[in-house]
Formats: C-alpha cells, structure tokens, sequence
C-alpha cells in the first residue's frame, strides 16, 4: 500500500469519525496486509489460550485427586483468563479496524477492569499457597482449608466486579469533545482519558489511586511470599526438592513481569502521540500472560499431565471425593 493510499484513507477516517455514536479502533497499522497478518497471530494466540485454559478447567473439574488448593486455584485461575483474552482478542480479529459502539466499549471496559483486577487477586493467592505448601507443609492443609480457598475465590471475583464498577461508572461519566480516535485494539482507560478535554478524567484518576493500595498490598504480598520461599528453599534438605520448588516458582515471576506491564500503562503519563511501543505494552498484559498462564501453572506438573493423557486417551477419572490438600 502506497503513502499516498494510506493518506487517503487516513483522511476518510477522520471524515467519518465526527458522525460515529462509538469509538474508532486505529489498531496497529492502516495496512491491510499488516491487518491480516496481525489478525492471524491474534487468533493463534487465542486458540492456544483457548484450548490451554479449558483442557485445565476439564481435568481440574473430572478428575478429583486433583483436589489441592493449587489445582483449586488453577481453575480458578484459567477461567479468568479464558474470559480476559475473550473480552479483548476475538472483537479485535472481526474489526481489523474498526468502530465501537459505545455499548460494546462500556461492556469492554467493565469486564476488561473486572477481570484484570479479579486475576491479580488469584494471582496473589495462588503466591501465598506456594508459600504455605513449600514453607509450612505441616500446617498447609490447616491454613488453606476448603473454606478459606473458596472465600479467597469468592473475594477475588468480587473485587474484581467492584473494581470494574468503579472505573466504568467514572470512566463512563467522561465528556468527550476530540475526535474518537483511539491507536489501540481494545477499548483500553489510558488511551481514552486523552479524548477528554475538561476535568472529567479525575474521576478516573481518582479510582485508579484509590485501588492502588489494594494493588500496593497484593504487590507487596506476592513479594514477601517468593522472598520466604526463595529463603526456605537452601534449607530443603533433597536436591530435587529443592530444584522442584525452583522449577515450580521462576515460571510464576516470569508471568507475572508481563502483568506488570499493565501497571506500567496506567502510571504512566498519557501520550498524545502513541507509538507501536505501547501497543506492544498492552500485548504483553492483555494477550500474553492468558496464553502462558496455563503452561507456566499448570501444564508442566506432573500430575496434569497425567490427568491430560487420561483425558486424551479416553480413560476414565476417578470420582471419589477428597479433600482438599496441599502438594507442592
């Protein structure tokens, strides 16, 4: 496509988007060859999401040996993930480029916030269980008991749909007066407080604030939890505890340096020359960690992939009821 081609349509745009009730997706690029390509690699990356987060749903779900709170928590866990990388990637591979209504934005934007907010609580948890088990296994089954793990899901989920509340009600209650133009490929809060011309984002603003310490305190925890198993770890007496507890560990910081990705876009200044750099930014949050998620946590243990040769092969799960309890 030639400059003058991409000029051409890039003026289109901005004829048409003073008549839009919604919100136009610029996306990464007004090439279409760019377009398709990038629509392919999104859809790859959502059926491996896809098909990584509900082979571990089935198994934790049939087979019930796989009744630790971990596995518990994995759930848990892929369900999230599952539902985050559906809110934003299929929208996105059926637009290419393309408008928003303004009802699909403010349903994006809940369960977008929702959903990110709801994983960090899991993911919080799912730290302080590896702590437990690999520091305290003869007190684990006492601290993470199944009623703890279901009211630690159970706030996860709500806190999650509270946080989602709070920025779409003061996200919603924006005045926008420029051109709804936004060089993204989800309906991301950074990118849409720059639309508003008047002091309306401070609502935003002040939210995002409000659940930094919330933030701040899962941060810390998940910290505190790594520092006490990475101190505990020299002192397992066998080698391959101690490289199972290792093995089991980096892969979550990993993920979670992805995550973190998502704080860097919302702290920081809005810009109002977006670069590819920070769409590669809300890649590594919105679309990398649901695919890695199921790898990193759950597909390289042993008992998984037991349980997923069972569930390939045809073979029967056992459905005796067990108790929940803590392995490592």
């Amino acid at each position: 496509m030639t400059a003058a081609n991409t000029m051409c349509i890039s003026k289109m745009v901005m004829a048409n988007v003073t008549t839009m009730s919604g919100f136009f997706l610029m996306g990464f690029s007004n090439n279409r060859e760019l377009q398709i390509l990038r629509a392919l690699l999104f859809l790859l990356m959502y059926l491996l999401a896809l098909a990584g987060n509900l082979i571990i749903i089935t198994i934790t779900t049939l087979d019930q040996h796989l009744q630790s709170p971990a596995y518990y928590f994995w759930k848990h866990l892929s369900l999230l993930d599952l539902s985050f990388i559906s809110v934003t990637v299929p929208q996105s591979i059926d637009n290419l480029m393309g408008n928003v209504c303004h009802s699909q934005w403010i349903l994006q934007v809940f369960f977008f916030t929702s959903l990110a907010w709801a994983e960090v609580a899991i993911l919080t948890v799912v730290s302080y269980d590896r702590s437990t088990a690999i520091c305290l296994p003869l007190h684990c089954e006492v601290i993470m008991d199944p009623r703890a793990c279901k009211w630690a899901v159970i706030d996860a989920w709500l806190s999650g749909a509270i946080s989602g509340i709070l920025y779409t009600a003061a996200t919603f209650s924006i005045t926008f007066c420029r051109a709804k133009i936004l060089h993204q490929f989800f309906c991301d809060i950074p990118p849409l407080l720059k639309l508003s011309c008047s002091n309306d984002y401070l609502g935003v603003i002040g939210v995002a604030a409000f659940m930094t310490v919330p933030a701040l305190i899962c941060f810390i925890s998940v910290l505190l939890s790594y520092m006490h198993i990475f101190s505990t770890v020299p002192s397992i007496p066998s080698a391959e505890g101690r490289s199972k507890a290792f093995s089991t560990c980096l892969p979550h910081l990993f993920v979670r340096f992805f995550l973190s990705a998502g704080i860097f876009e919302f702290l920081k200044p809005t810009s109002d020359s977006p670069t590819a750099f920070h769409i590669m930014i809300s890649i590594f949050y919105a679309v990398v960690p649901p695919t890695l998620n199921p790898i990193v946590h759950s597909l390289r243990n042993e008992a998984m992939k037991g349980a997923l040769r069972k569930l390939l092969l045809g073979g029967e799960f056992t459905r005796k009821k067990t108790l929940l309890s803590c392995f490592w």
